[in-house]
């Protein structure tokens, strides 16, 4: 068994008192104070998380763009500079290996940030598909002679595609809720950004710099509130920080820690690979149809991204009174017969009640539907309901 990792920011999270949890092989705090505390900090003011678990990878080369429509399901070729764009990485069997976000950083160079507890598995899809990439190629080169060489050794590399995990490198924060905006543009030591605050838009990313060093600063989130991630060289991160806790003290902003974060996607429908998302889930399933660009010539996947049509599908669901059905629980109809499992389900913290996303049979998705959380045994009432619970209002 290997040893547990620590992010950068050990130190800090330890001096101020965070409890810890292993997610993905990492030690991550899980809260520092109080739960609620810390998910109302990040609805009403802002939270500061500490994402430095998460995977990177440099998606560099002539061919990048052209790549990368191959290995994603999305289309990121015609995605401009300064974009981001969220995509999946699927299985050649049509399943979701990861879930992923992908920046545009140059005309040949993009980054794709994936889950942490998915970085060996996304790693091996990408390295795997560098290797099966030239023989799409191949069929758009015009025709050559015998005596030719047709060779891709050189094609792929230096003048085609590289794949690099940059991870160990990086370190991730994010600055989420209300007041985000106004913290990391108060930050001190952040200078030069080259998009003006008003003028950098949801999922679009900045260039700036952290003490004369390199910044990236992306309008993007896991917590249905407008924010910040912040990616600097990991040997930076202590004093960023730092730097955005002396300027987030006048606005409210709290440490916040995985259990926060867990309950603020889960009330914003965002899915959580494991949970949500599986290699067993076509992207369909899970409401991410609009994800895949079907028409693309070629991805890996494409064969088989279809979902049956009895296939279970995400829903939302709402329920009355405390008791929150949690990810396992069964649920069922008026006769006790299961109708699908709760994946993740919590009580709301923002909307007082409880709260849950599960894969239903299509016959009893439809929004309006009662149906029972089997709750240790006690069948609770609950509603099917769109995604998300909660939005905010600006």
């Amino acid at each position: 068994m290997s040893d547990p990792r620590f992010t950068p920011l050990r130190d800090r999270h330890e001096a101020l008192g965070a409890s810890f949890t292993d997610f993905g092989g990492w030690q991550m705090p899980v809260r520092y104070t109080s739960d609620l505390a810390e998910h109302h900090a990040v609805r009403q003011a802002a939270g500061i998380f500490d994402i430095s678990h998460m995977a990177e990878f440099l998606v560099t080369g002539e061919s990048a763009a052209a790549f990368l429509d191959y290995a994603l399901a999305g289309r990121l070729s015609t995605m401009p500079i300064g974009k981001a764009k969220y995509s999946l990485v699927l299985a050649e069997a049509g399943g979701i290996v990861d879930d992923v976000i992908v920046y545009r950083i140059a005309e040949d160079r993009y980054l794709v940030i994936a889950n942490a507890d998915n970085r060996g598995y996304v790693d091996a899809a990408l390295a795997s598909r560098v290797r099966s990439f030239p023989s799409l190629l191949e069929r758009a080169l015009p025709a050559r002679g015998p005596d030719e060489e047709r060779s891709f050794a050189g094609f792929i590399g230096d003048r085609g595609v590289d794949v690099e995990d940059v991870s160990d490198s990086f370190a991730l924060l994010a600055v989420q809720g209300p007041a985000a905006q106004a913290i990391v543009a108060a930050t001190e030591g952040i200078t030069e950004l080259s998009t003006p605050w008003a003028e950098q838009k949801y999922y679009a990313w900045a260039d700036a710099l952290f003490l004369g060093e390199p910044l990236l600063i992306a309008r993007t989130g896991y917590t249905g509130e407008d924010g910040f991630e912040l990616m600097v060289r990991a040997s930076d991160a202590p004093a960023l920080w730092d730097a955005l806790i002396v300027a987030g003290a006048p606005h409210g902003l709290v440490p916040a820690g995985l259990a926060a974060r867990d309950t603020l996607r889960l009330e914003a429908g965002m899915p959580l690979y494991g949970h949500e998302l599986t290699l067993d889930t076509k992207p369909a399933q899970a409401g991410l149809g609009r994800v895949v660009v079907a028409d693309k010539e070629s991805f890996v996947g494409k064969d088989a991204v279809d979902a049956a049509p009895d296939a279970p599908v995400l829903v939302g669901l709402v329920a009355e009174g405390k008791r929150a059905g949690r990810a396992g629980y069964a649920v069922v109809d008026d006769d006790g017969a299961v109708l699908g499992e709760i994946t993740s389900g919590a009580l709301s913290p923002t909307l007082g009640h409880p709260i849950a996303m599960a894969y239903l049979t299509p016959a009893s998705a439809e929004a309006g539907t009662t149906v029972f959380l089997d709750v240790r045994g006690t069948k609770i009432p609950a509603t099917v309901t769109a995604l998300p619970f909660y939005r905010r209002t600006k």
